[in-house]
């Protein structure tokens, strides 16, 4: 079931409990038993995260792959206006 529960977190609600996973285990005292927990869930939830970074990665590479040069142009034109206003 925490299977499926993780596939449903998006990639902000995996790294606050990553986050938080890491504290626990920075602050010590923690029983041998439960560290482990916790490392295990922090790399879980350090996969989780990954998943969702190289996917952001791959739609990005798409997207890339399917612009014509005249839409790059276009881009580079507007940062040059962004940066001009600076």
């Amino acid at each position: 079931m925490a299977a499926k529960r993780d596939e449903q977190l998006s990639y902000e609600a995996a790294r606050e409990e990553l986050l938080e996973v890491v504290r626990q285990l920075e602050s010590g005292g923690l029983p041998l038993e439960k560290s482990l927990a916790l490392w295990e869930r922090g790399e879980e939830l350090a996969q989780i995260c990954q998943t969702w970074l190289d996917g952001a990665r791959a739609r990005l590479a798409a997207r890339r792959a399917t612009e014509s040069p005249d839409d790059a142009d276009d881009e580079d034109d507007a940062d040059d206006e962004l940066e001009d206003a600076d």
